[in-house]
């Protein structure tokens, strides 16, 4: 088991499209770049670090939401509370008030526990490869078990990315329905649902691809 600090920080007046969480990375990304790289994971010559992101933004439930992973969590309860405005695309939020919650929680696969989630926000867990072999699948029985596949993938990167070693089997069990988003212009296949699995997750950290940007942030139900 590994105990995970997050800390997430909420501004409840303002309402945004879940669309805007990309915005949001941006924009906090660049106000904070001399600060610390865990805001936007560019090294000072631009060049990408690839590592699971310990700083995400998301929107949840039409509310701005940003969440920090250990240093990550750390790092806003410094930063963010300086924060008077949002600016997005030219178009400024004051904020007024803002909720932070603090949490220790564990990061634990469990051999006689189950626990089902909610996805909060879309999963991108596809990549170039598994798409077109997803497309190809004619049962939907079997496109389930391939994103059950993924989705356990997913889970075990999370877990190597937090320091965290899956030492026994993760189960999967999934209802996802198929949804679309444009994600850097592009229309992509996504999946919105929920799933049971043996494994304890933070609250709203997100699984899959573009977590950052606030994909694939899950809950528990």
């Amino acid at each position: 088991m590994t105990q995970i600090s997050t800390t997430l920080i909420r501004f409840p007046e303002i309402k945004l499209p879940t669309s805007a969480a990309q915005q949001l990375r941006g924009y906090f990304g660049n106000l904070f770049k001399e600060q610390s790289p865990l805001l936007h994971n560019h090294y000072e010559d631009g060049k990408s670090i690839y590592r699971y992101p310990l700083v995400q933004y998301k929107v949840i439930d039409k509310v701005p939401t940003l969440l920090g992973i250990n240093e990550g969590a750390q790092l806003l309860v410094q930063l963010f509370l300086k924060i008077k405005e949002i600016d997005l695309s030219g178009r400024k939020y004051l904020i007024q008030s803002k909720n932070i919650e603090a949490l220790t929680s564990p990061l634990e696969v469990k051999n006689e526990e189950l626990f089902q989630y909610k996805f909060k926000t879309l999963w991108l867990g596809l990549n170039q490869e598994n798409h077109k072999i997803y497309k190809n699948l004619q049962d939907d029985k079997e496109k389930q078990k391939l994103l059950e596949k993924i989705l356990t993938a997913n889970l075990i990167s999370l877990s190597k990315g937090l320091g965290y070693t899956v030492k026994d089997k993760i189960m999967v069990k999934s209802q996802l329905l198929e949804k679309s988003t444009k994600f850097k212009g592009e229309e992509m296949l996504a999946f919105s649902g929920q799933f049971i699995c043996n494994m304890q997750i933070p609250k709203l950290l997100g699984i899959g691809k573009a977590v950052s940007r606030g994909y694939g942030a899950v809950i528990q139900v």
